[in-house]
C-alpha cells in the first residue's frame, strides 16, 4: 500500500499553495484557468506541480472534456483538504508550520495589492483583531456557528437578480494563542527551573 505524504510535505511549495487557493470556497477550475490565474508559472511546471497535488488526494479530478484533440480537466479541493485537523498541524515541524504561515501572509499581501487597484475597494474591506477566552469545546461552538452564519454566503449569484450588489470577497482567518497568555506551570516545569541557587 502507498504511502501517503503528510499535507505540510506537499503543500509547503508557494507553487502548489497558490494552486490550492485559486480552488478556495469550493470553486472549481480549469487547467486553463490555473494558466490564467499563475501566468508567471511555466505551464510544464504548472502541470507538474498539479499533478503532484492529485496523486496526495489534495486536490481531485471532478470532470474531463476534449477540446481541439486536447483533454481539459476540471479540478477541485480533495477530501484531504477539505478536512484538515488539528492532527496534520501537529504532524508539522516548527519550522514547516513557520513557513507555511509566512507564505500564506505573503499571498495574503499579493492579494490585497491586486484587490486594492480596483474600483469599490475600500467599501469591501475590514480587518482587525480580538482577544476571546475559550476553550476548545467554545472553539468547536464558535467555528459551527460561524459555517452557518456564512453558509448562505458561499455560492455565488445565479445571475437572475439584474440588481445585485454583492462582489466576491475572501475572508482570512487566523487563530493563535496569545503569547502573553501562556498556560499555568505545573510542578514539573517549575521544578525544572528552581535549580540550586
Amino acid at each position: 500500500m502507498r504511502k501517503v505524504s503528510p499535507i505540510a510535505d506537499v503543500v509547503m511549495h508557494p507553487v502548489r499553495l497558490r494552486i490550492i487557493q485559486q480552488l478556495g470556497d469550493g470553486r472549481r477550475v480549469t487547467t486553463s484557468d490555473l494558466r490564467s490565474a499563475l501566468p508567471d508559472v511555466p505551464q510544464a511546471t504548472l502541470y507538474r506541480h498539479v499533478a503532484a497535488l492529485v496523486d496526495a488526494a489534495l486536490i481531485a479530478v471532478v470532470d474531463e472534456r476534449r477540446i481541439r484533440g486536447a483533454v481539459e480537466r476540471t479540478f477541485a479541493l480533495g477530501e484531504r483538504m477539505a478536512h484538515v485537523d488539528h492532527d496534520e498541524l501537529r504532524e508539522m515541524g516548527d519550522r514547516e508550520l513557520q513557513q507555511s504561515f509566512l507564505t500564506f501572509l505573503a499571498h495574503l499581501g499579493e492579494d490585497f495589492d491586486r484587490a486594492s487597484a480596483g474600483p469599490g475597494f475600500r467599501e469591501f474591506l475590514g480587518f482587525g483583531q480580538v482577544r476571546l477566552h475559550v476553550g476548545a469545546d467554545d472553539l468547536a461552538r464558535i467555528q459551527a456557528g460561524l459555517g452557518e452564519l456564512l453558509a448562505p454566503y458561499l455560492t455565488p449569484p445565479d445571475g437572475s437578480d439584474a440588481t445585485t450588489d454583492r462582489r466576491t470577497v475572501m475572508l482570512s482567518t487566523v487563530l493563535m494563542p496569545d503569547p502573553a497568555d501562556r498556560p499555568a506551570e505545573g510542578p514539573a516545569e517549575r521544578a525544572g527551573r528552581s535549580g540550586p541557587a
